[in-house]
Order: structure tokens, then C-alpha cells, then sequence
């Protein structure tokens, strides 16, 4: 039995004074009654939350998930790790199909090695995106959905691929989308044009999600003179539809983010770096895929300065966004960075709450990260 003492708790989104109690990698109890245990830790006056959990990362620390090596892949996750970020999904990039599946298979290998516990599988984005919305994305890479292609990976390497973006306006009649949601991938509309009637067909056909809201999605057009939603409208139009915002202070500012947080409500807005190789570095430009980009107002830009081409943020600037730019609580914004991916995901993690996977974040009042727990252990 492990016990930790703290008077902030993060329960649900209170703070709770007491002790949390693990075994055997899950948590058992939370309890202001202080029971006998073999490990105890103490730390009163700092938080302790539920392990973050990142729906879409390109890579940190130097190392990129697209185009790497298995060890390279791995660096990568000890460095989320050491960010307090114990649950990922390495993000593949656009690029030729093949790559992108080479891509996938190295994660796939990664985590066979047992050396990157805190990975859930791979985020596929594209190569089935909206050209018009393709952002940081290589626009000789993008194509409609290729039905031989996304059904020999899916079935070929089962459960590795969890959650996928695409342009739902590609999937005219939603065979993609319904394919890939009935193998228990996540579909995500991203870098997308789409209008309502087609997010329609997406959301019937299994789509409960949409990709860095604002972010290369779209918003109402008009067609002779009539209005047409976009994707922006339609996240807010159905209630149940999930968004992720990249809350890195640069990419949305802070006003704008309070209008997400009116509209959709803390319960659907998932938290997520977007982060490429070179968060947590000093580079300062480089290639995405063919696309150059340069850093500069601590956000990555396409050396043109015409867009945004990812962040450089790691979990606990997102929690600093929230916090001390939004106004949220702490416990707010960690629930958003935990709870609702978590939820998105369908795994048993993001609540320090009883059964619940014991992975677990220690940080103090400015979101500086002092310890990690992962499956109860400390790392």
C-alpha cells in the first residue's frame, strides 16, 4: 500500500485534505483517515492531480514521433513523462501513406520494447485533410480517404491506432468514419472545410470529436447569399461533440477560450499541446515534412508568418494558460487535461478517484511539476 498525504487533492474539481491511497497500480481509497501503509509520501502544500493525459503531440524534447526511431520514440515519451504528461498519443504527421504507416509501426514497436508505458496508442492526422485548411500540413501528401490503405492498418495492426483527424466533407457518405469508429478508433474532424451537412454525415456515422477547435477548422460561408455553418458552429450547435483547443496563450487567446469554455462548458474541451520535436528546446527554425518553420513569440510559425505551424508548450504551460491567463480553477483546468481526454479515450485514468489507474502528478502553485507516479510507481 502507498499512501500520499496533501491538503490539494484534486477530487473531481475540488481540492480535498487528506491521504489517497494505491495498490497495485490503482487507487483504492481517498480518505481523510490515515491507514497503515508500506511507501509514504508527504506533500502538503503542493497539488496532486491525476496524471495528464495528451491527445495530440507531434513530439518534444528534440524527437519527433513522425519519421523516428524506435529509441527516438522513446526519448520523446520520457521527456512527456518528465512533464508530468503520463498518457499520450504520438501524433503522426502527413506525409506519403507508407511513411505514415512506417510511422505508426515504430510507435507500435516502442511500446512492445516495455520502455514507454504511458502510450495508448497513435493519433493519425491525415493524410485525409481539407487542402483549403491544411495549415502546417504538406498539401502534396493530402488525399481522400483510401480505402486499401486505412483498412490494411487498422486491421493489420489492431489497436494501435486510437484516434484518427481527417476532413469529413473527403468521406462523402461517411465510410471512412464509420470504418474506423466500428474498430474502436476515435474520429476527429481536423483541417477541415466542412459545412453542416457534412458534419451531419460525420457525427451520424460515428465522429464525436474536432481537432484544435479555430485551428484550421471552418466557420459559416455563404453560398448565394445563404449562411452555411461551418465546423466552429456545429461544435458548439451539438452538445455532445468533444473539442480539443491548443491552450498554449498563442494559438487562441485567452477571451476567446473563455467563449469556448461559455459555450461548450469545461466537460467537452480537451487541453492538448500540439507540440512539435522542438518543445523543450532551443531551436529556433527547421522542417516539418517539406514545410519550413521558424520560432519566435514562444509559438512555431510557418517561416512566412502567414500561420501557426504547432506549439513548443508542454503540459503544464496549458495548465498556466488556463489558470493564470483564463481564470480558470486549478482543478478546472486540470480536469481538462485529464478527465475529459480520458473520456474521449475511453480508458480507466484522469480521476484520483476509487479503481481508476494510480498515475499520478505532484505540482506546486506555479504548475512546476515535483513528482510523477505512473501505474503507483514513482518515475
Amino acid at each position: 500500500m502507498v499512501r500520499i498525504k496533501s491538503d490539494k487533492i484534486i477530487v473531481g474539481e475540488s481540492l480535498f485534505d487528506g491521504y489517497l491511497y494505491i495498490q497495485d497500480g490503482k487507487i483504492v481509497k481517498v480518505s481523510a483517515e490515515e491507514l497503515p501503509c508500506e511507501e509514504a509520501y508527504d506533500y502538503t502544500g503542493l497539488y496532486v492531480s491525476p496524471g495528464f493525459i495528451d491527445l495530440h503531440t507531434h513530439g518534444a524534447g528534440g524527437y519527433s514521433y513522425s519519421n523516428s526511431s524506435v529509441e527516438e520514440i522513446i526519448a520523446a515519451c520520457d521527456f512527456f513523462l518528465k512533464h508530468g504528461t503520463t498518457c499520450v498519443l504520438p501524433t503522426v504527421t502527413t506525409d506519403a501513406f507508407a511513411a505514415m504507416r512506417a510511422s505508426a509501426i515504430n510507435v507500435e514497436k516502442a511500446m512492445a520494447t516495455g520502455k514507454v508505458p504511458g502510450v495508448y496508442g497513435v493519433h493519425m492526422e491525415g493524410p485525409y485533410l481539407s487542402k483549403n485548411q491544411c495549415g502546417a500540413q504538406n498539401t502534396t501528401f493530402i488525399t481522400p480517404p483510401v480505402k486499401e490503405d486505412y483498412e490494411e492498418l487498422i486491421l493489420n495492426h489492431k489497436d494501435l491506432i486510437k484516434r484518427w483527424s481527417y476532413a469529413p466533407e473527403n468521406d462523402a457518405n461517411g465510410e471512412f468514419c464509420k470504418f474506423i469508429t466500428s474498430h474502436g478508433v476515435t474520429a476527429s474532424a481536423g483541417h477541415t472545410d466542412a459545412i453542416y451537412d457534412e458534419m451531419k454525415v460525420a457525427i451520424a456515422n460515428g465522429c464525436n470529436s474536432v481537432t484544435h477547435l479555430y485551428s484550421c477548422t471552418s466557420t459559416i460561408t455563404r453560398d448565394h447569399g445563404f449562411r452555411r455553418l461551418g465546423v466552429i458552429e456545429t461544435a458548439y450547435l451539438e452538445e455532445d461533440m468533444y473539442v480539443e483547443i491548443i491552450a498554449d496563450g498563442k494559438h487562441l487567446p485567452y477571451d476567446l477560450i473563455r467563449l469556448i469554455l461559455k459555450n461548450k462548458g469545461s466537460d467537452r474541451v480537451a487541453l492538448v499541446t500540439d507540440s512539435m520535436a522542438i518543445a523543450g528546446t532551443s531551436v529556433k527554425e527547421g522542417n516539418l515534412s517539406g514545410t519550413e518553420y521558424i520560432v519566435e513569440d514562444n509559438v512555431c510559425k510557418l517561416k512566412d508568418r502567414s500561420a501557426f505551424a504547432g506549439s513548443v508548450a508542454t503540459a503544464g504551460d496549458l495548465i498556466r494558460t488556463m489558470v493564470f491567463g483564463v481564470g480558470c480553477s486549478v482543478p478546472e483546468a486540470v480536469k481538462m487535461l485529464t478527465k475529459v481526454p480520458a473520456e474521449m479515450l475511453g480508458v480507466n485514468k484522469g480521476q484520483l478517484t476509487e479503481g481508476k489507474d494510480a498515475d499520478i502528478v505532484v505540482f506546486d502553485g506555479d504548475i512546476a511539476i515535483k513528482q510523477v507516479f505512473l501505474a503507483g510507481k514513482k518515475v
